[in-house]
């Protein structure tokens, strides 16, 4: 998708004559003194709604009003905001996506709205209701035929007496990440294939200033790749194992490092998965997506300290040459692993990305993303991620975050003893834990393993939050992109 202009005007500048004018309402208190001396007849249709019990501005809902006689707009779209006690910058961040969904079903390309709820936006609520209008606009229409002219939301005006600009336009870049990793979940396998992101990475690095290096398939034996190139054995794509690296603070600036689970298919290997739903399993690679979106966000904003990005990427396929149950691997670390399901691939291909991450550069901490393990999706379902951790400062930053920006985790144990679970009798560990249990867990003990000691590091488990089959206010059908918010607030944080 395309974004729009985002900018603000004071309210005396409001241009005449828009599309539409979206303001929110408060369940408990209704219209304001402003609102009603500044359009009277508008108030009385609202007020005859509420009365009547049609609108009760319940959090999300929302009612279009026409009135002939305004110079203002077109249409009015009153977005109810609930009760006024319990809002705060998410819930403004529902209300601007509700909006921009109702914008774009009434085909309406440009619009006036106001600070949702508050007299005085704080720089804080300004982001949320930017990142609100582009993740709620969001369409993926690249492989439909259309005849329809429309071309969604070209422009959108804050009507607002306080400076938000800056905060307006940090909030579409960071949106726009988030708009990097959906798209990249929604392309098919087809399409977004290893290569397909390794271009992905380099075009971001080269609009940011930053260095990529991509291995290649012959350059997995010699780097000591063994878990990328066992699992990249079946599928005749050529795998990639993509390093990026941006500098943007000095010698005694944080350095953030990142790895993405890049699996662009997933259809288990020989462990193959039931046919039915392996189509989302194109949706495995969105780890890797989410490292690229905060890629592309970073390159915008151009943050104050380092970040080194890994994402190996490959399909987990089954020809001829595909590795197997029983087979052992050796990760860049030298560990062995032996091979008891193909299936648990994406811990493989994290483990040399983890190993070569903490082996080759300094860092004041690591943060691996992936759709991991099913075993998070029941025990969190698709409103958290799971995050495993071996710093407990490092994971609360990370809580903190999720809690600021709602793209939130929660935290699993990690106990040492769950490292029993994945003990190997002829290798160093194993891919898999004990059976059906504490599945989440096992996979975050084994990733442990390839972390080099003395790194912080936390283990974002993404398989719930990533993608979703029902879609909310300002998350939509499908690819979420999920991690790309998150962590753009521990990035502010470090600056």
């Amino acid at each position: 998708m395309s974004l729009f202009n985002l900018s603000s005007v004071t309210n005396s500048e409001l241009p005449k004559g828009q599309e539409a004018y979206v303001f929110g309402i408060f369940s408990d208190t209704g219209l304001t003194d402003e609102f009603k001396a500044a359009h009277p007849n508008l108030s009385k249709q609202i007020n005859l709604a509420l009365k009547n019990g049609e609108f009760k501005a319940k959090l999300n809902q929302s009612i279009v009003l026409y009135t002939a006689d305004c110079e203002t707009s077109k249409r009015f779209i009153a977005i109810g905001l609930g009760e006024s006690g319990k809002y705060n910058s998410d819930l403004l961040r529902q209300a601007s996506a509700t909006a921009a969904k109702l914008a774009i079903n009434l085909k309406v390309s440009t619009f006036a709205i106001e600070f949702m709820g508050e007299n005085d936006l704080s720089s804080d609520d300004a982001q949320a209701l930017a990142e609100g209008l582009v993740m709620g606009s969001y369409r993926f229409l690249n492989y439909k035929k259309s005849e329809d002219e429309y071309q969604g939301i070209e422009i959108v005006v804050v009507a607002s007496d306080s400076d938000i600009s800056d905060a307006l336009t940090y909030g579409m870049h960071v949106a726009a990440g988030v708009v990097v990793a959906r798209d990249l979940g929604n392309h098919p396998s087809n399409i977004a294939t290893p290569t397909y992101l390794a271009d992905t990475a380099e075009a971001v690095a080269k609009k940011g200033g930053m260095k990529t290096t991509i291995y290649d398939r012959e350059d997995f034996e010699k780097m000591g790749f063994g878990g990328i190139a066992g699992v990249a054995q079946g599928s005749d794509v050529p795998p990639k194992f993509i390093v990026m690296k941006y500098m943007g603070g000095g010698k005694d600036s944080k350095t953030l490092g990142l790895v993405g689970k890049g699996l662009t298919f997933d259809s288990g290997g020989i462990s193959i998965k039931p046919s039915a739903g392996m189509d989302e399993m194109k949706f495995d690679m969105l780890g890797g997506a989410a490292v690229l979106g905060i890629m592309s966000v970073v390159a915008e904003t151009k943050p104050k300290l380092n970040i080194i990005a890994v994402v190996p990427a490959t399909e987990n396929m089954n020809g001829g040459e595909a590795y197997k149950p029983g087979d052992i691997l050796t990760a860049y670390n030298g560990k062995t692993i032996e091979i008891l399901n193909t299936d648990a691939e994406g811990r493989l291909i994290l483990a040399d990305g983890l190993a070569y991450i903490t082996d080759k550069y300094e860092l004041d901490g690591v943060v691996d993303f992936a759709t991991l393990t099913g075993a998070v999706v029941v025990a969190l379902g698709h409103r958290y991620s799971g995050i495993m951790t071996n710093d407990q400062d490092f994971a609360d930053e990370l809580i903190a975050s999720g809690k600021k920006t709602q793209d939130r985790v929660w935290q699993m144990p990690m106990d040492d003893e769950y490292a029993e679970d994945i003990k190997s009798t002829i290798a160093d560990v194993k891919n898999t834990g004990a059976g059906r249990t504490a599945g989440t867990i096992a996979a975050g003990a084994f990733l442990r393993e390839f972390v080099k000691e003395g790194t912080s590091w936390c283990h974002v488990d993404i398989a719930g939050s990533g993608w979703l089959k029902k879609g909310r206010p300002y998350l939509p059908d499908g690819p979420t992109g999920a991690g790309v918010r998150l962590i753009m607030e521990l990035i502010k944080s470090w600056e």
